[in-house]
């Protein structure tokens, strides 16, 4: 088992970052389709070669997890602005203030309840990834890292989440 940390190139602005999966999502859905997604269980299985079986331990205390991934089916990616889903009732929105796959470095953040722990292969469900997304690391929800003081988002998030979970 490798202790070492993956590689990664490291200095002045602009350098390229390589992340290692540490894991890979198994089971649940396996096309990309918006929508639905509390009703998917699915599996992360950790590499053993990466973690220890003792990475997850006192990992079961928690309800829910995040999930950092790869959009591994992501073909494009946007610098600009555009409405989201294509949906023209929508404000054309930069990339940064919406939550598209098609992002430059195609990076998910998902948070997902869960369900089981057996050594190093978590049960989740409401993981918006598709089966055989790379997951780059894991993280136990704390409630305290959550946002503080009220919430603010425009009425179309809304209406795009209506039915997404």
């Amino acid at each position: 088992m490798s202790t070492q940390s993956p590689p990664s190139t490291h200095g002045a602005e602009g350098t390229q970052i390589t992340l290692v999966p540490i894991g890979y999502v198994r089971g649940g859905r396996r096309e990309v389709r918006d929508g639905r997604w509390d009703q998917e269980t699915a599996r992360i299985v950790l590499d053993a070669d990466l973690l220890e079986p003792s990475a997850t331990h006192g990992l079961v205390a928690f309800s829910h997890l995040e999930v950092i991934f790869h959009f591994h089916k992501s073909t494009r990616a946007r610098s600009g602005a555009a409405h989201p889903r294509s949906n023209p009732h929508w404000p054309r929105v930069g990339v940064l203030a919406d939550r598209t796959q098609h992002r430059l470095n195609h990076l998910g953040v998902s948070r997902c309840e869960l369900v089981a722990v057996d050594g190093l292969e978590l049960t989740v469900r409401g993981l918006d990834a598709v089966d055989g997304t790379p997951v780059l690391d894991v993280k136990p929800y704390f409630e305290e890292y959550g946002p503080r003081g009220q919430v603010r988002e425009p009425a179309w998030t809304r209406q795009l989440m209506a039915g997404y979970s």
